[in-house]
């Protein structure tokens, strides 16, 4: 019988079967990721999100085999063809790989070769065969010589016999699983261009002969060799070299030196070539593929988490601005909640008459709302409307920074911009969205498909629904882990709260909005259809500031507020008081709180949360700068210092914003004077990073960049010779960056 999945789970992923077993109850009773990982810590032994996500998804995977399973065993009964062996092998499988190994000779199948041959009778030739004793082949095929049957010769029947063996030779298990090691570990990646599409298919130009081990072949080569395929450019192949394949397969099933072990040998390499390697070849194609997939997403998912947790400027009196030169600049002013309180437009790259006027509109406005800081949107004339804002003698002189404003006009497109600005254009909307882009990089962001927001590598290549699974709960983290203000959040930001979800959210919005701000976290309650459960889930990540308990702008869970009430008490204080005085949360002795449900990782965040209640666990907002007088390519040149931001991490290295309306490449060989594995290890997604321009080539809109202090030089003896724990570190398997612009994904340097 099968292994019991909460076992099999906690001896895979290293944890006992009590912290698996507790999380999948959790999760069987409607508990969130981010709920189980922050307040059920006792029940899982301080398990995080990561974890959790992981028992969550194997399980999931442990159900499928199983459903699958057992459809298998109905059909074989059904059939009458589930012998006691038979059930036992397919409760032993552990893969759906090797579920689908054992069932493949008892499928319902199409007519084959050797479907035809055993209808002719010829399945106890091909069984004496295949048993290889010693026997005049030919003379006993001439027994099976029955021309009303179809079989008119001797060589007929032999090539029938052969066939049945080719055809058990390519289901049986055994040699499907060895073949798959062969593929895998001896097997090549060969791509070549179709003739004729050179010149179409230049950006694949890297792969028109391309040829690596299967093994080593990097996600993003896999998917860009693939998109070449799917495109017509490339033709593909996944192979490993035929004779040793053929060789393990002899191994396996030639057992003698006779004649009828020949007839076997030549059915092997038949069942091969025929059968056995196009259907193994067509399972590593989708392993690749869906390895491929695994990691792109990975990529993606961890850049979505660094942009959604971007440093926010927090609550100012904003002006922002979409910039353009021909339509002219459109200006929203919004306050220090985000609300839109007026929008102009100016033409600051017309006559110096219009300029003057643009220049008296802006100081009129920055005077008149009180404007703290300026959002400039990214795109088309930002660089030039930032000089011109810093040329101003604006009173207060609020900071000027530069938004990435990528899917911004996804949002102002979208239901969500038409439902809350449905009297206002898109461009009105858009610069909404940058200026609170800068305000709460989260609370923003969430009202935009990840998908985009510009940080994928070939995100729409892999498979989407395990990306999207990916990127809702990256954003579920995020929206978490920062906790909402239920006060002024958006429906979309609302949606992403544990236990809450889209019609929840609209409730909340719509209660707000009848009946005035909540006051604590127990008005919840009255929110239609906001029960029991759903509080429980919820309470801990939605935020109250300035409301009748100073616990509701934390995150200490409701459940919870009894023991701070107690702790208060001990100390003769009020809960407003000690959360106010450091040396009387120092007297507190923990152990005095503890019982059965709550242990010391509970009541140590809850100490925490008192010293600093509704931390916001993102970074302080630092503005980039960029260099002036360099807005264009054209301006860059070799050996130039900059500033610039990350904007997106790939395989092969990341793409940074200096600037220029064109994101310069920093390849990862170009990354730290260290050696390092993969990008994420030097750079993460909004970081601002110091770079030095190593090649600039205007004509394809190609920045090359480096973070070394000595571009181009290899890392010293520290940096790439040994490692720590000894020993030679292995060869880099990736393409030489020879070429400065090298690219695998040339075609994805993002345009601003």
């Amino acid at each position: 019988m099968p292994v019991n999945p909460i076992v099999k789970v906690a001896k895979e992923l290293e944890m006992t079967e009590k912290q698996v077993s507790s999380v999948a109850q959790l999760l069987d009773d409607g508990a969130t990721v981010p709920f189980i990982a922050r307040y059920r810590k006792e029940m899982t032994g301080s398990l995080d999100e990561v974890a959790i996500a992981a028992i969550r998804d194997r399980l999931k995977e442990l159900a499928a085999l199983a459903a699958r399973r057992e459809a298998i065993i109905k059909s074989l009964q059904e059939r009458n063809l589930l012998s006691a062996e038979l059930e036992a092998r397919l409760h032993g499988a552990e893969t759906l790989a090797a579920l689908e190994d054992i069932y493949l000779p008892h499928r319902p199948k199409r007519r084959t070769r050797a479907t035809v041959a055993r209808e002719k009778g010829l399945d106890p030739l091909a069984e004496k065969i295949f048993r290889q004793e010693d026997f005049d082949v030919l003379t006993e095929a001439l027994g099976f010589v029955d021309p009303e049957k179809g079989v008119a010769s001797a060589k007929e029947a032999l090539s029938g016999a052969r066939d049945i063996i080719s055809e058990r030779i390519s289901e049986d298990a055994a040699a499907r699983s060895q073949m798959r090691n062969v593929f895998m570990n001896q097997g090549k990646i060969r791509s070549k261009v179709i003739s004729g599409k050179e010149e179409t298919g230049a950006k694949y130009r890297d792969y028109f002969d391309w040829e690596e081990p299967i093994a080593a072949a990097p996600s993003h080569r896999v998917l860009a060799m693939r998109r070449g395929e799917r495109e017509e450019i490339l033709s593909l192949s996944m192979m490993p070299p035929e004779p040793e394949a053929l060789a393990v397969l002899e191994t396996l099933f030639i057992t003698g030196a006779g004649e009828a072990s020949d007839q076997v040998r030549q059915a092997v390499s038949d069942g091969y070539k025929r059968l056995l390697s196009l259907s193994i070849e067509t399972e590593v194609r989708l392993d690749t593929k869906k390895r491929a997939d695994e990691t792109a997403i990975r990529v993606f998912a961890e850049n979505l988490r660094q942009l959604l947790l971007a440093p926010p400027l927090g609550q100012r009196s904003v002006l922002a601005v979409d910039p353009g030169f021909r339509t002219g600049c459109k200006l929203v002013c919004l306050d220090r909640q985000g609300k839109l309180l007026h929008f102009e437009t100016i033409q600051p790259f017309g006559s110096e008459a219009a300029r003057a006027r643009a220049a008296r509109q802006v100081e009129t406005l920055c005077e008149r709302f009180g404007i703290e800081a300026v959002a400039v949107g990214n795109g088309t004339a930002g660089r030039e409307t930032e000089r011109f804002l810093r040329g101003l003698a604006l009173s207060a002189a609020p900071v000027v920074v530069m938004v990435n404003e990528s899917g911004a006009s996804v949002y102002s497109a979208s239901d969500a911009a038409r439902r809350e600005f449905p009297d206002h254009d898109i461009t009105v909307r858009g610069a909404v969205s940058i200026g609170r882009r800068l305000m709460d990089p989260l609370a923003e962001l969430v009202k935009i498909d990840p998908k985009s927001i510009g940080v994928g590598q070939y995100q729409h290549d892999v498979d989407q629904s395990l990306l999207q699974k990916a990127l809702d709960d990256v954003v579920i983290s995020c929206v978490n882990a920062v906790g909402v203000e239920v006060n002024t959040a958006s429906v979309e930001l609302l949606s992403y709260v544990s236990g809450v979800g889209p019609a929840l959210a609209e409730n909340i919005v719509k209660h707000r909005e009848a009946n005035g701000p909540f006051l604590s976290r127990d008005a919840l309650r009255q929110v239609k259809r906001f029960g029991e459960k759903a509080f429980e889930q919820a309470a801990g990540f939605l935020r109250i500031r300035d409301g009748v308990n100073p616990l509701d702008a934390g995150a200490v869970h409701p459940e919870r507020y009894a023991i701070v009430e107690k702790m208060a008490a001990d100390q003769g204080c009020s809960v407003t008081d000690l959360m106010a005085d450091e040396e009387k949360r120092r007297r507190i002795n923990l152990s005095d709180y503890l019982d059965d449900s709550v242990g010391l990782p509970t009541l140590g965040d809850i100490m925490s949360e008192l010293a600093r209640p509704g931390r916001d666990p993102r970074r302080q907002f630092d503005p980039v700068v960029f260099a002036e007088g360099v807005e264009k390519i054209t301006d860059l040149t070799p050996g130039m210092k900059m500033v610039g931001i990350v904007t997106n991490i790939t395989a092969f290295g990341a793409f940074v914003d200096v600037g220029v309306h064109q994101d310069g490449l920093v390849h990862i060989s170009e990354m730290a004077d260290r050696f390092i594995r993969t990008p994420s290890e030097a750079v993460k997604v909004g970081q601002k990073v110091d770079v030095t321009v190593v090649a600039v080539d205007a004509a394809r809109n190609r920045i090359a960049l480096s973070m070394k202090k000595n571009p181009g030089q290899k890392p010293d003896a520290a940096g790439s010779g040994k490692r720590a724990g000894g020993g030679a570190r292995p060869p880099i398997k990736a393409k030489p960056a020879k070429d400065p612009f090298y690219n695998p994904f040339a075609d994805a340097l993002k345009k601003k």
